[in-house]
């Protein structure tokens, strides 16, 4: 197995992905001789050539209808957003067309187009480009909704997707973008609606996903120091959601932590925590707790970034108010 970056193992998975089907075209802004803002697909526009690694104007509402009609009549996009938020000047095509293509249609046609974008806080990104929107496409039937936090499931749900017949939202934290983890060799694909034990444990339950996983993973290391025991678990994918995993590690554990960089308010913790209540309350030997960030518009200094985000001191302080049985942070 070998070591590469997210960002990296990202790429390879396009490129093979490519090579394999020639109905994948990728579309987007300064992506054909760039490779994309952050150079995701560096070479890429050189090894396919213009018919299929297609340059943009900047409206991602023409980005988005192009490759919904695309993917309508048999070619399969992967259409290029740069930042999450820049969904925002395409919702009625994702939420409006692309989600309820199946239903509108009867099934006679199919909406294979994976949309990827860059979320979450990045060193002064500011407020127009530093949102996660997970939980708003989460609430739209008809969309599938992935968030990996490794190199290896970055490549292997990107095939997925590329293999599927549905409209992927592909979550691609800036911040994951460099960290590095084993891929296998050779191919394979990662099943959406799986989520994965990344760290077993006895005393409590940590569900998260995207960019809080390995700051979960972190903060369970320095529980380990105090004697706690911390399953970590990360959901990986949205929509579908794989709550049963969560549910499993509760009945063991009796407390749950849920974290994820996304507002807290009306975030997909709340989602998790009523489904968990629903399902295995009576295992709960205390409240659940949520970990994300505070209610704020993003600000542009780091500092103040810092203030509004998640990390991993608010995942330990959780985990240890829910050992005590603590209520209400």
């Amino acid at each position: 197995m070998r070591e590469l970056t997210f960002a990296s193992a990202f790429a390879e998975a396009v490129r093979e992905e490519m090579e394999r089907d020639p109905s994948i075209f990728v579309l987007g802004t300064d992506i054909r001789i760039r490779g994309g803002h952050f150079g995701q697909l560096k070479d890429i526009g050189q090894t396919f050539g213009p018919k299929r690694v297609v340059d943009s104007p900047i409206s991602e509402a023409a980005m988005v209808g192009l490759s919904l009609g695309a993917a309508m009549t048999g070619l399969r996009p992967i259409c290029d957003l740069n930042f999450e938020d820049f969904y925002l000047g395409a919702m009625d095509e994702v939420v409006n067309q692309i989600a309820k293509v199946r239903y509108k249609f009867n099934g006679q046609f199919k909406c294979p187009l994976v949309i990827r974008a860059s979320s979450g806080v990045a060193r002064a990104t500011g407020p127009q480009h530093s949102q996660m929107l997970e939980a708003w496409f989460a609430h739209v039937p008809g969309l599938i909704v992935v968030a990996p936090s490794t190199a290896e499931d970055a490549k292997g749900m990107l095939k997925t997707a590329l293999r599927g017949d549905d409209p992927v939202i592909f979550s691609f934290h800036k911040m994951l973008g460099n960290m590095k983890g084993p891929v296998p060799d050779g191919d394979y694909t990662i099943p959406f609606g799986q989520a994965k034990v990344l760290r077993p444990g006895t005393d409590v339950t940590i569900a998260t996903y995207s960019i809080m996983a390995p700051k979960s993973l972190q903060a369970a290391e320095e529980l380990e120091k105090d004697g706690i025991s911390a399953e970590v678990i990360d959901l990986r994918t949205i929509v579908p959601l794989d709550v049963k995993t969560v549910a499993e590690s509760v009945k063991k554990t009796k407390r749950l932590v849920i974290a994820h960089e996304a507002y807290k308010f009306g975030g997909m913790g709340a989602e998790i925590a009523a489904q968990i209540g629903e399902s295995v309350f009576d295992y709960l030997d205390a409240p659940i707790l949520r970990v994300g960030s505070k209610h704020a518009v993003i600000p542009v200094s780091p500092v103040l970034q810092e203030q509004i985000t998640p990390g991993k001191a608010d995942v330990v302080e959780a985990v240890r108010a829910v050992m005590e049985g603590v209520a209400v942070r």
